[in-house]
């Protein structure tokens, strides 16, 4: 596990990290835990539609891979509590076939979580929102042609850009800001049309 990178995300490595993270149950814990802080397999459990005894596996097996971790802040030691190792993750597709095949796993669920969060959003939360904030919200699907070495300056260039808004949650946060979450795909075409067929 690193914490290097411009947000402290976990860095997962290996196929059996990535593995583990490849599961809807593990995926809702350690966004819950992310998203809300601290919390009992008891107070995860109906928000990711587990028993508790269900959840707490997961948070072990998650643990085993250091994305969740014990919370010391409890007042009473008789639930355990967990928090997030971090405030994301992040990985990067392996060489080997069963790193490939397990990174390909955990994308596949992380697109599966994340297709209707534009659409909930749509319905839940922009009707609620103050009218500066309801003009700046929205997507943008802008094509470009790109090295992969440009491609990578880019993705760092717009990590170096959020980092400080990403890590200030620490702090204090300015009046009137509110959290934004922002879905970045980068989805490579392969320049051939084979695959549209």
């Amino acid at each position: 596990m690193s914490l290097k990178n411009p947000y402290g995300d976990v860095e997962l490595t290996g196929p059996q990290a990535l593995r583990a993270l490849a599961h809807p149950v593990r995926l809702a814990l350690l966004d819950r835990l992310q998203r809300h802080g601290p919390a009992t397999a008891t107070q995860l459990a109906p928000h990711v539609g587990a028993t508790p005894s269900v959840v707490s596996w997961h948070l072990r097996h998650l643990a085993t891979f250091g994305l969740v971790t014990d919370w010391d802040g409890a007042t009473s030691k008789r639930e355990r509590w967990w928090q997030a190792a971090a405030k994301g993750f992040r990985f990067t597709t392996p060489e080997d076939a069963e790193g490939r095949d397990a990174a390909r796993h955990l994308l596949a669920e992380m697109f599966a979580r994340s297709a209707e969060a534009p659409l909930q959003w749509s319905m839940r939360d922009e009707p609620r929102l103050d009218p500066e904030w309801r003009a700046l919200a929205g997507m943008a699907d802008t094509r470009f042609a790109v090295t992969v070495d440009e491609l990578r300056q880019l993705e760092e260039a717009i990590e170096a850009l959020l980092a400080p808004y990403v890590r200030r949650k620490d702090g204090p946060l300015p009046d009137g800001a509110q959290v934004v979450r922002m879905l970045r795909y980068l989805l490579p075409e392969p320049g051939d049309d084979s695959a549209a067929s």
